[in-house]
């Protein structure tokens, strides 16, 4: 899939792709999140898909269940730790918990993660319109 990365003006740098617009932002005037915070929330988002299709797969109910990602960061600012906890209400059938954990670890974000991609970034000319 490719995507097409543009700079609208200010500090905006949004990305585009399928029939979506992703829009990012800096601070001091962030207008959308920061690029770092949109890759951070895809880790979750990523997890409750397959925590959603899991209960939706066996008809139970999603009523307050919910997932808190928390982000270890070491001196430099990099992310050393994520810890992502599967909240769910007192009601839910406690059989299904660690299936629930085996869900999330499905998550193709997180996959990638830990068998991360090589980069190769170049420079080309555009053509005149």
């Amino acid at each position: 899939m490719d995507m097409i990365i543009d700079f609208p003006g200010g500090s905006r740098v949004d990305a585009h792709f399928s029939d979506h617009t992703v829009p990012t932002d800096q601070p001091p005037a962030s207008s959308a999140p920061m690029p770092f915070e949109i890759f951070l929330a895809s880790i979750g988002t990523c997890a409750g898909i397959y925590v959603l299709g899991f209960c939706r797969q066996r008809n139970l109910p999603t009523d307050g269940i919910r997932i808190v990602q928390r982000n270890h960061p070491n001196m430099q600012g990099m992310i050393e730790k994520i810890d992502l906890e599967i909240q769910v209400p007192p009601t839910f059938p406690a059989q299904y918990y660690d299936a629930l954990v085996r869900s999330a670890e499905l998550c193709k974000v997180k996959k990638t993660l830990e068998h991360p991609p090589v980069f190769e970034v170049t420079t080309k000319l555009t053509e005149p319109a």
